[in-house]
């Protein structure tokens, strides 16, 4: 059973990870101060810590289905709270919008006919724009749109654009690439993904 074998993992980590650690994870019981907000996909897939070989305390995730940001005020909910307690109040120094190649969320937004029967993902799905200069079976050039996309969505939040406006938060969109590990960052400059 998946839960039991999950036990048996907290069991390991209270017996051999906690003890190596302990004095991290003492301090980190006192508070965070995170340096980045990492937003995500919430596909299994993915590790952020794992990715950014960062330890407990170092990234505020939020994970959530095709790493979508709604812009302000559309959607205030659990999105829209991580991003401001992180910008507002932890005070992250940079946010980062993280896609992922193979994203279901892509497919569905290129095949919706196919989560008719999923009316709420369905309704998510409205915050992924199809791009008419991308061909329709270019999935990774979807991904990488829709992380310039919620980019901007980011931008009319009022805390990141407070902060973006004083300049000390930086604003970064990633793709990672599931099958070679690769990770390619997004150039302002150029409009292009290229290896981070």
């Amino acid at each position: 059973m998946p839960v039991d074998r999950l036990l048996g993992g907290i069991s390991q980590f209270q017996k051999h990870v906690y003890p190596k650690h302990q004095d991290l994870f003492e301090k980190l019981a006192l508070g965070q101060r995170p340096d980045a907000l990492f937003i995500t996909c919430a596909d299994s897939r993915i590790h952020p810590c794992l990715l950014t070989q960062t330890k407990p305390g170092e990234l505020f995730i939020c994970r959530v289905i095709g790493n979508i940001v709604p812009p302000y005020p559309d959607a205030v909910g659990g999105v829209s709270a991580t991003i401001e307690y992180a910008v507002g109040v932890l005070e992250v120094q940079a946010v980062i919008v993280c896609g992922h190649t193979d994203c279901g969320v892509m497919k569905g937004a290129l095949n919706p006919e196919a989560l008719a029967d999923y009316p709420n993902v369905t309704a998510w799905l409205s915050y992924v724009s199809r791009y008419a200069e991308v061909e329709q079976s270019d999935l990774l050039a979807h991904t990488e749109h829709n992380v310039i996309a919620q980019l901007k969505n980011l931008r009319t939040h009022p805390s990141v654009a407070a902060r973006l406006e004083e300049g000390d938060l930086a604003l970064h969109g990633w793709v990672y690439h599931i099958g070679s590990g690769q990770v390619t960052a997004y150039d302002e400059k150029t409009g292009l993904f290229t290896n981070a």
